[in-house]
């Protein structure tokens, strides 16, 4: 049966699912206790949307079944000890009064010392429980389906059972989005809303400012396909993710300058739309009319705002970003708009359930796509064969998904025709390439949409 818990499902399981006992035999053997209780976050594939969560738009993902499960024992010592089913991530421990996140080499451990520290400050535990914690992930690493993003999540809520507190899943969501920062990477929010606010059998609308998530029903008729580029891009390891959060951010202050708005107070692309009052086509040439197409130096972008360098520098630029000279602002921009767009476009299409809805589905994922690559310049050259073997091989649409640079592509196949287009992507991606050949089970699967994190208790 299911009891509420911090509006959290928890379920009293009697017999464990195989992959819970396994769990407590290797949690067992590892501490010589019994974990007393277990938490699930997932991974999640956006369908549309991306980058453009961190610019206050609403984004349209769904949880997938591939998640982080985490066995916890709660103890008398101030102390976590993390270690990993997988031997490859090796094992942690460190004072819960004295949480330390490297920024420097984002290893395994720091994102769950984030969803820690983030539970940690938000109630101000001086004498926070100790906990013997064992983790097992079945989301393909630096694959963009958010398995950071789900360790966090899952962190944050193994902390707040541990500790005895309750909050809202929406309250877990926004503070699990603070709290990944402590790692670098600057996020919108959308990995962590919809890890909590998932649903079975729906994807959502996810809207920010105030957080609020809306149920999508998805045509029938059509399966949502998920391929591994198997090219790795780590945020928190590189630069390019936190470069577009800038570049979006300088592009918000010129745009307010342009219109005479309080530009210094503006921080986000939907601020200057909300401000204006205007439509995302209308903002779409208002960026014609207002940036230009070249890179901006440093000095250009100081002298259209009117301040010196090292206020840019002092006041706008984060400290990871003191040494970039170049930004392209009118790129970014034209792809948030157009994107956010696409996603009510979307969004509009399966509640209307007209007679072509795949087709105009397809149609809006290839032009995220190409958004993706051309403006935002996010994808790879992996990335875009995949979308292309995807599409030749029956996919309605295709698109990438996730951050980029790497990755996963996420496609939309006729039901009926979802056997031939799995062999034709593996034949012509996968079996082509020896070390992709070795990877493909867990590398290409078809997803329906999950239900988002809970806490599992023995009965």
């Amino acid at each position: 049966f299911a009891v509420s818990y911090a509006n959290i499902v928890i379920l009293n399981v009697s017999n464990l699912p195989f992959r819970l006992q396994k769990l407590k035999e290797m949690f067992i053997s590892k501490f010589g206790s019994a974990p007393k209780f277990y938490a699930r976050a997932p991974g999640r594939v956006n369908l549309i949307g991306e980058h453009i969560d961190y610019c206050g738009y609403a984004v349209l993902p769904m949880a997938i079944e591939q998640d982080i499960l985490i066995a916890v024992e709660p103890v008398q010592t101030q102390v976590v000890q993390l270690a990993n089913t997988n031997s490859s991530y090796l094992d942690f421990s460190t004072s819960v009064n004295n949480i330390q996140i490297n920024k420097t080499r984002p290893q395994w451990h720091n994102y769950f010392l984030c969803g820690l520290k983030g539970i940690q400050e938000h109630f101000g535990l001086n004498n926070p429980t100790g906990m013997n914690c064992l983790l097992d992930g079945t989301i393909p690493p630096s694959s963009g389906l958010s398995s950071s993003s789900a360790l966090v999540c899952c962190a944050g809520l193994v902390t707040l059972r541990a500790n005895g507190k309750t909050l809202s899943k929406m309250e877990l969501a926004e503070i699990c989005t603070k709290s990944e920062r402590y790692i670098g990477t600057e996020g919108g929010g959308m990995d962590q809303s919809i890890s909590f606010l998932a649903e079975e059998g729906t994807a959502k609308l996810i809207e920010f400012s105030p957080l609020r998530a809306t149920d999508v029903r998805l045509p029938s008729g059509a399966t949502f396909v998920i391929a591994n580029s198997c090219v790795e891009m780590n945020k928190a390891a590189t630069s390019h993710y936190n470069i577009r959060v800038m570049e979006c951010r300088l592009a918000t202050k010129l745009l307010s300058k342009s219109k005479g708005l309080e530009w210094k107070k503006m921080l986000r692309l939907h601020d200057v739309q909300t401000k204006l009052g205007v439509s995302l086509e209308e903002m779409l040439t208002i960026v014609e009319e207002v940036l230009h197409p070249e890179p901006y130096s440093t000095e250009e972008i100081c002298k259209c705002l009117g301040i010196s360098l090292e206020e840019l520098h002092s006041q706008i630029l984060t400290q990871n970003m003191q040494d970039v000279s170049t930004f392209k602002l009118y790129q970014r921009a034209k792809h948030v708009y157009s994107e956010a767009a696409r996603v009510l476009e979307f969004q509009k299409i399966c509640t209307e359930a007209p007679a072509n809805a795949l087709q105009l589905l397809g149609e809006l994922m290839k032009q995220s796509h190409i958004s993706c690559r051309e403006m935002y310049e996010c994808s790879c050259p992996e990335l875009d064969r995949l979308v292309d073997i995807c599409l030749q091989s029956g996919a309605i649409g295709s698109r990438l998904t996730g951050a980029g640079w790497g990755g996963c592509t996420v496609s939309m196949v006729p039901t009926d025709k979802l056997n031939t287009f799995l062999k034709n992507v593996k034949k012509a991606y996968y079996q082509m390439d020896g070390q992709r050949l070795e990877v493909e089970n867990n590398s290409l699967f078809a997803t329906k949409p999950g239900r988002g994190a809970l806490v599992f208790v023995e009965a």
